[in-house]
């Protein structure tokens, strides 16, 4: 806490939009505290009480979750990578294709069944059972699921180019 507390002075100095202020650092309980920046919240709420709790907790299963989750998509990523640099060519190629397909479909389904439900309850043509914060589904169906959506429709496109140029 104490050195994202020193990091944010820092970086405070060297730009020209508002950074957090902090007013103290408690490594002990993990808590970081400064005054609200002006402007709107993203999402308008705050963190869920399991992700908040998770993000502080810092036990052998919350670092291995969120190591796991940095490692799938730095694979995910290099994968892609592979698909157009000349260090790719060195990978089998129906392994490559098949895997990066297999990541596109997972990024279609995923981002386009998240875009699909979310549309059908922002058009209150579905109405789900618990209360919905419009302004965070707002959130996730026009930018962070349909990104979801157009990463893995790029990637079948690529996938797709890639097999029939290296045939």
């Amino acid at each position: 806490m104490t050195r994202e507390a020193r990091l944010l002075e820092l970086v405070a100095q060297h730009v020209s939009i508002p950074v957090p202020a902090p007013r103290f650092a408690d490594e002990d309980d993990g808590v970081l505290a400064y005054p609200l920046l002006p402007g709107q919240p993203l999402l308008g709420r705050s963190a869920p009480r399991a992700s908040a709790h998770l993000a502080r907790e810092r036990s052998a299963a919350a670092v291995a979750l969120g190591s796991a989750a940095v490692l799938i998509k730095v694979a995910a990523g290099l994968l892609a990578l592979a698909l157009a640099q000349p260090w790719g060519r060195r990978l089998a190629r129906p392994w490559l294709l098949t895997a990066n397909g297999a990541a596109g479909a997972v990024l279609i389904v995923w981002g386009g069944a998240n875009v699909l439900v979310g549309a059908l309850v922002l058009g209150e043509v579905i109405t789900p059972a618990a209360p919905v914060d419009e302004h965070a589904l707002r959130w996730h169906v026009f930018v962070w699921d349909l990104w979801f959506l157009v990463w893995g429709v790029l990637l079948a496109v690529a996938v797709a180019r890639h097999a029939r140029r290296t045939r």
